[in-house]
């Protein structure tokens, strides 16, 4: 009696794991497709199916893109709000006879978020990367009103120590200093701690971006990353591009052992866009303090600026509804008619950014691109190479840029007058997952600058070919092709 008891206690078991399992199944491929990319939802459903639990639970975790719906209202009130104060500001002449297509892409970004495009900016590219740590340092001395200091990896060290003093220093004759620093991408950090410190000691106003602190409420998928790099003085002069205010080996023991050092790009612009760059810094700013600037100061002030080029700032993230970074690119890629340059550390584009470059190769444009020899993050450096058979096929030129050095500077450029620099990779993870801020610029004289920094780029690296890539052993094509898959699961 107790063996047949306990065999159908076995059997109801059974029957209740086969209906959840089923369950869970159909749910599945009604829930995780909706409004989903088909590589993700594939991904997703392939995690879930033959990992059930484990791929549930990172479901749950990390299957949500978006930011919460507060913050997301947050930024749909500071878009609108921007959108009715710079409705009467004067934006600068714009060069004229644009081709239809630019114009068409800037309205593009007009409609999916984007600041209006200004005219009559000067701009100058700081390749160096602490030749850019000292120019910011420069500006701030210079400051007489505000500092606006937005960062994904802010650290005090040896490198960026006279940076600090120069905001010490203008905090004691009354400027007022205004930090955000990405809260996972610097907790636990080295220098972490005497960071916040000196910032308290100073007198500085900072704040944490997309603090993971559920104990104090403030929580959303935990691998978001706000990885906008910005500076705004006074509202006259602003930096902007793809470098973290820190040593160029982040002052990570394992960068140190193996020598590796970062390679960035800056640029430092004048003119009307500097209040398109410093209503970004705003909209952070109230994004996670719920405080408005805009009646303490001018915040939207134009300054006339030095040059006469046409530029467009780009935000994007999970708070905007459609991947505005994604679409610009592609945008570009489109419309080019003779060269396609990209320079990108972190290269796994979606299927969309793919095609659009092996149509460039078809038409006959030259088409380059730059990423490192080296990588710094393995899934992403595996996924990545998992796309060079492809691009080589279709006629991209890939250069390597030789270790130890790490390449991450991010930029694109088109034909002989128009190109995008900024925090933004071409990855998966920068066009869904992390706050970004590109610049579109039209003006012959800064894609020559550009031009000039991708020459130097070219001697530095080695040309990788498809004979070279086809002989790559077995073990590394199946961690590129795993690497792949885990990419997609956004």
């Amino acid at each position: 009696m107790l063996s047949i008891t306990v065999d159908l206690t076995w059997t109801w078991w059974a029957v209740v794991v086969l209906i959840f399992d089923l369950t869970i199944r159909v749910l599945s491929v009604i829930i995780i497709p909706r409004n989903r990319r088909p590589t993700a939802a594939m991904a997703w459903l392939l995690a879930i199916y033959f990992i059930p639990i484990i791929g549930i639970l990172l479901f749950l975790l990390i299957g949500n893109p978006r930011l919460p719906r507060k913050r997301r209202k947050k930024q749909e009130r500071i878009n609108a709000y921007i959108r009715d104060s710079d409705a009467n500001l004067d934006f600068g002449s714009l060069r004229p006879n644009a081709p239809s297509w630019f114009t068409a892409a800037v309205i593009l970004n007009r409609n999916l978020g984007a600041l209006p495009l200004s005219g009559d900016n000067g701009a100058q590219l700081i390749p160096g990367y602490e030749d850019s740590i000292a120019a910011m340092t420069e500006a701030i001395r210079g400051a007489e009103h505000y500092v606006h200091v937005e960062f994904y990896i802010l650290q005090t060290d040896a490198t960026t120590d006279d940076f600090f003093r120069a905001l010490e220093e203008a905090t004691a004759r009354g400027v007022r200093v205004r930090v955000l620093l990405d809260h996972w991408a610097n907790r636990g950090k080295p220098f972490y701690k005497q960071t916040v410190r000196r910032l308290d000691a100073m007198g500085a106003q900072w704040h944490l971006m997309l603090p993971l602190q559920p104990f104090k409420g403030r929580f959303q998928r935990p691998d978001l990353r706000n990885h906008r790099k910005l500076l705004v003085v006074d509202g006259k002069v602003a930096f902007m591009g793809s470098q973290n205010v820190t040593d160029s080996t982040y002052n990570l023991r394992k960068n140190i052992k193996r020598g590796l050092h970062w390679v960035d790009l800056m640029a430092r612009v004048d003119g009307p866009v500097v209040a398109s760059i410093n209503a970004v810094f705003l909209s952070d700013w109230y994004s996670e303090t719920d405080e408005t600037l805009t009646d303490e100061f001018d915040m939207f002030a134009v300054s006339p600026g030095t040059g006469d080029l046409d530029c467009q700032i780009v935000p994007s993230g999970p708070g905007f509804e459609f991947q505005n970074n994604l679409k610009l690119f592609m945008a570009l890629l489109f419309a080019a008619e003779r060269r396609v340059c990209i320079v990108s550390p972190y290269f796994v584009p979606e299927e969309g950014l793919l095609t659009a470059i092996q149509s460039a190769c078809q038409r006959g444009l030259n088409v380059e691109l730059f990423v490192s020899e080296e990588g710094d993050q393995a899934m992403v450096y595996h996924a990545q190479r998992s796309y060079y058979e492809a691009l080589l096929r279709a006629g991209v030129r890939i250069w390597l840029y030789k270790r130890p050095l790490i390449l991450h500077s991010k930029s694109m450029s088109i034909d002989e007058e128009t190109a995008v620099i900024g925090s933004s990779n071409m990855d998966m993870r920068s066009f869904g997952l992390n706050l970004e801020m590109s610049m579109l610029v039209r003006g012959g004289e800064f894609v020559d600058q550009l031009r000039e920094v991708e020459d130097k780029y070219r001697a530095d690296s080695r040309e990788l070919t498809l004979e070279e890539w086809m002989k790559q052993p077995l073990r590394s094509t199946v961690l590129d092709n795993l690497a792949r898959l885990t990419s997609a699961l956004q």
